[in-house]
């Protein structure tokens, strides 16, 4: 409230204006009607285009008019509201007068500023849109030439065919699903795939039963498509366990339910070897305490390590059921939301199985509409709704997703088109390339499919289909005290609201958002009086106690609807129940179908509009906004009309001719009823298959397995642990005929077994390392200023392998090397500083894009080099990136190729100290626009620039470590210093137990991870997080132990 006090001035003013009692009174009653319109674009448009009208050079400025635009068009309304009644009881005419000029200058203030936001988004969107263009170019041109003569005139015509084929309209008897050359899953032929589907859907309070949809911002429709979502495919012939991850919630604030680690969701049917569906709760951030969506973003790491966990644990349960022992890994991991689709990028990556996304919202097109509304700068919008996070979440999740799953073709076109990661012109160039067995030169775009969601049609009855009015008589009827049959509750609850119940009902059902429209709803039926005559209002607004007690964006929809009753006298004719339950709803819509009522969406903009379905099963005739997935709703059940969302006018028009004409309601019931199957779950389930199945023809298989402890230990790393049948008797170290003693021919042995297995081609036996219970990980980038590996490296090394023989002892913990250098400069550095690279498990190289075993002569991990090919360009990213690495043209030895630390999984370019590079958000912007999807890290103090595999991280190879060694996240410790390369932050976050060494590095790289104007860190690693400790400088092995035996290490 103080930050608009001046708002006081303002109001003054205006009640200053008039020459009379009466003239003043009326503008006070100008100023509150005008609060109600606060958020209502019409208010706008009615406001500026009388201005351009061809009468408005003959009507007379007016200042009240000004004032009350300039205010109420760029305030909230709950402040104005308060202030205006602070001013009226503290009237002083005197002062007011004298600061009139001063109010003036401080509205032209105002103006200015908001039109300086406006024209600083339009810069920003142009020289973006540039950019995309350029990219798109660069890409069309290098594919272009690799092609033939032939094939170019191929292409062309391809291209001409294309566009011909888009702009025609598709007959309207049926709505396409899947394209001819894509085979329709059969469930006759898939009984026995047994798969296993993992679902992700992390914010909001999921639950099977009673969902308390509305309660929050996070709790809507998404909750409840991901449900039904998992019982549908769970009931599906071929799919054998469908798991739907989200967070665990212990906290008071909700019901103990959502702290229930496990809930099924489908009993599997009788006979069948199906396992059925279950919600799998994954603890993340605190557990206590229940977090928005806003603030999730730094615990995505843990709940990404507890997903896998899980998963792995589900894998080897089913492999061993159905599958003679081999693991079973998921057939596809899909993300819902940014957040779920961050984490469904890390799991797909770390399993090497496809990913497939939904958004449901898109961050890039709610942040575009912010910017356009002038009312709330760039920072605050990314300070309240950590926008720039969400959208980096949303660009990971394209980079990693074989399918994007949309609701309509106008998601695709207006809202996925907005982001650097999909450009639908490149990507059908890419896909007729593809077709064709043409390379497309490293570039890769998601496929985009629109599949609408599925409604379950179990709650609809059969008698709702036939008799529209048949239950109504029973509470509304003269006769309805002789009729035993009980009556909906939620029935009773609505009707008592109404003068006149036999009316027809317009059924508006949403959350209580700004978004969903519901004030020009209200202010449409008030301003009607032929409606107001002939029908009834519902507004079903999710579930409260207390209006004061709800978040301020619920609060003050609500409080603007109560106050359009009051002020159209609406009582007796509108109903606003507090309380519904999940399970109610379909006797809501019940109720609204048999008084031959319509439903009405009349959103802003609606990314698909499940309710329109779900109204449409009960006989219900529609009103929808023409923005988004209600077009192409309406299109294929042809039961209903589309307006404007901002037209009062229409929307009034809309609901009186379908309350009014019976015929016509008759015939959208009808046509309704008729198409509704095409939403059908089953429908749905059948099309997603088919194309999951698709798109895994295009992704590789799997070869990741999970190795199995040895029963003998066979490996030179597991020389030190003590196994008595090794052991041969020990009389004497030496025989009377001169042969070793007994410990030199264990030895010898144990090589010889090492050996044997190794000839044998056994993976187990190469890459296990045997029984380690721990993983201690260094991966402290210790670098000078030149980008040269420091000397105390050397100690550090050592002070971790004496704490870790002083708590769990040799041969429990094994020793990993995480490392930005080549393998060579890793060997050369570490005997430079007599480190024995023996002692580590494993030697991460190059960023996480190699894997070697010094026990096994520094064998590399070729199983890891296949896991992380898939998207990698290749060649084609050389001539690329070295286009785009500077911000300005640089001298031929500037930037080099750094041919020793180049691999098939790595391009490194040096970088000579004092050259202006681009960070890692801006290149990986413009490799994104071009169809590259790389992973890129700065290291060695930014003189180097490693272009790695997009699923290649140091991170992402611990786990990899993790699951083929068997060895929980959560046993994990991870030593790095305060600061590191650009892949710092990626080490903090997760399960594993970080100790940071203070003072070991010298300089870093994270000075070029990203913009000012990007998020940040605190968006990403959790500022108190109980796995992140610290040892002060000079810290040696005791300090060490001691942190570790506070982590329970002992």
């Amino acid at each position: 409230m103080a930050r608009n006090d001046w708002i006081n001035s303002y109001l003054e003013a205006i009640l200053d204006v008039g020459t009379s009692k009466k003239k003043r009174f009326e503008s006070n009653s100008k100023i509150v009607q005008k609060l109600g319109d606060i958020n209502s674009k019409d208010h706008q448009e009615k406001v500026f285009g009388d201005m351009n009208g061809k009468d408005h050079q003959e009507k007379v400025f007016s200042p009240i008019k000004y004032f009350v635009e300039e205010v109420v068009n760029s305030f909230d309304e709950s402040d104005l509201y308060k202030t205006w009644i602070k001013v009226i009881a503290t009237r002083n005419t005197r002062e007011r007068s004298n600061r009139l000029e001063n109010i003036c200058w401080r509205i032209w203030h105002l103006a200015r500023k908001k039109k300086q936001i406006v024209w600083d988004d339009g810069v920003r969107l142009s020289k973006r849109r540039i950019e995309r263009e350029q990219g798109r170019n660069d890409a069309e041109e290098d594919l272009l030439s690799e092609l033939s003569e032939g094939e170019k005139d191929k292409n062309d015509g391809e291209k001409e065919k294309s566009e011909v084929v888009t702009t025609l309209e598709p007959p309207r008897d049926h709505m396409p699903r899947i394209r001819s050359e894509m085979q329709i899953w059969s469930e006759d032929d898939k009984s026995s795939r047994n798969l296993y589907i993992v679902l992700i859907s992390m914010h909001g309070l999921v639950r099977g039963e009673n969902m308390e949809l509305g309660r929050d911002s996070d709790t809507g429709g998404q909750v409840k498509y991901v449900v039904e979502l998992a019982r549908a495919l769970a009931n599906t012939e071929g799919v054998h366990r469908v798991d739907l991850l989200t967070r665990q919630i212990s906290s008071p604030e909700v019901d103990y339910s959502y702290g229930e680690p496990v809930e099924m969701l489908s009993c599997p049917p009788e006979g069948s070897d199906s396992c059925g569906s279950y919600i799998i709760r994954i603890p993340c951030g605190s557990r206590d305490k229940y977090i928005p969506k806003e603030s999730l973003w730094p615990h995505i790491p843990e709940f990404v390590d507890g997903a896998l966990n899980h998963i792995v644990s589900i894998a080897r349960s089913l492999g061993e059921q159905v599958n003679g022992g081999k693991p079973i890994w998921p057939y596809v991991i899909h993300g819902h939301y940014a957040d779920a689709g961050e984490v469904a990028a890390h799991l797909a990556g770390a399993l090497n199985v496809p990913m497939v996304l939904t958004g449901h919202s898109l961050g890039r097109n709610k942040f575009e509409q912010l910017l356009q509304q002038g009312r709330i700068t760039r920072e605050d919008i990314d300070r309240t709704y950590k926008i720039m996070r969400r959208i980096e979440a949303e660009e990971q999740s394209l980079d990693a997703a074989e399918m994007v799953v949309t609701s309509t073709r106008q998601e695709i076109d207006a809202q996925w088109g907005l982001y650097d990661g999909f450009d639908i012109k490149l990507e059908r160039k890419l896909r007729v390339r593809r077709r064709r067995g043409v390379s497309c030169l490293g570039r890769y775009m998601p496929r985009m499919v629109v599949i609408p969601p599925g409604m379950d049609f179990s709650y609809v009855l059969t008698q709702d289909s036939q008799e529209p009015d048949g239950d109504l008589k029973s509470l509304i009827g003269p006769d309805r005290n002789q009729i035993k049959k009980p009556v909906p509750p939620i029935w009773s609850e609505i009707m008592r609201f109404f003068s006149n119940p036999h009316k027809p009902t317009i059924l508006a059902l949403s959350r209580p958002d700004h978004k969903k429209n519901v004030t020009t709803l209200v202010k449409a039926f008030g301003e009607c009086q032929p409606l107001r005559e002939l029908a009834n209002l519902v507004l079903i607004l999710g579930n409260r106690d207390d209006i004061e007690e709800m978040p301020n964006s619920s609060s003050v929809v609500l409080m603007n609807v109560l106050k359009l009753i009051d002020q159209y006298d609406l009582y007796g004719q509108v109903a606003y129940p507090k309380h519904h339950k999940q399970s109610e709803v379909p006797d809501i819509y019940r109720l609204a179908a048999k008084t031959k009522g319509v439903f009405i969406n009349p959103a802003l903009v609606e990314p698909f509009g499940l309710t329109l379905i779900e109204a449409a099963a009960y006989g219900l005739p529609i009103v929808a906004t023409r923005n988004g997935g209600p077009v192409d709703i309406v299109k294929a059940l042809n039961n209903g009309l589309l307006v404007d969302p901002h037209d009062q006018q229409a929307i009034s028009d809309a609901l009186l001719k379908l309350v009014a004409n019976k015929h016509l309601w008759a015939e959208c019931r009808k046509n309704g009823l008729k198409n509704i199957h095409r939403f059908s779950w089953p429908e749905h389930c059948r099309n997603y298959l088919s194309h999951v199945e698709h798109c895994r023809n295009r992704h590789p298989t799997s070869s990741l397995d999970i190795m199995k402890v040895p029963e003998e230990l066979t490996s030179d790393s597991l020389r030190d642990v003590d196994d008595i049948s090794l052991r041969f008797s020990t009389e004497g170290d030496f025989t009377l005929n001169g042969e070793l003693d007994a410990g030199t021919r264990q030895k010898k042995l144990v090589d010889a077994i090492s050996q044997m297995n190794s000839m044998k081609g056994c993976s187990a036996a190469i890459y296990s390392p045997g029984r380690r219970q721990m993983l201690f990980v260094v991966a402290v980038d210790s670098y000078d200023d030149n980008g040269n590996i420091k000397a105390n490296l050397n100690e550090i090394i050592k002070n971790m392998i004496k704490a870790a023989d002083l708590t769990s002892g040799k041969g429990k913990i094994g020793f990993v090397l995480a490392s930005g250098s080549s393998l060579q400069e890793v060997v050369d550095i570490t005997q430079k500083n007599l480190i024995n690279l023996e002692d580590f498990d494993a030697i991460v190289c190059n960023s996480g894009s190699e894997i070697y075993y010094p026990w096994r002569d520094m064998m590399v991990d070729a199983d890891y080099e296949t896991h992380v090919e898939y998207k990698w360009p290749g060649e084609s990213i050389r001539s690329v990136i070295l286009r785009l690495i500077c911000t300005e043209p640089a001298a031929e030895d500037d930037i080099t190729e750094y041919a020793s630390s180049c691999s098939t999984r790595c391009y490194a370019i040096s970088v000579k100290q004092g050259v202006k590079t681009r960070r890692v958000d801006d290149l990986r912007q413009r490799l994104r626009m071009r169809g590259l999807r790389c992973n890129i890290v700065y290291t060695h103090a930014a003189t180097r620039l490693n272009v790695i595999p997009l699923c290649a991280s140091r991170i992402q190879a611990l786990r990899y470590l993790s699951i083929r060694w068997g060895i929980d996240m959560s046993k994990t410790v991870f030593f790095l210093g305060e600061k590191g390369d650009t892949d710092y932050e990626d080490l903090l976050g997760g399960l594993h137990k970080t100790i940071i060494l203070k003072g070991v590095v010298g300089s870093d790289s994270e000075k070029l991870l990203r913009s000012e104007e990007n998020f940040k860190r605190e968006d990403a690693v959790p500022q108190e997080s109980p796995n992140i400790s610290y040892v002060k400088e000079n810290g040696g092995s005791q300090e060490i132990m001691s942190t570790l035996e506070a982590y329970g290490i002992k």
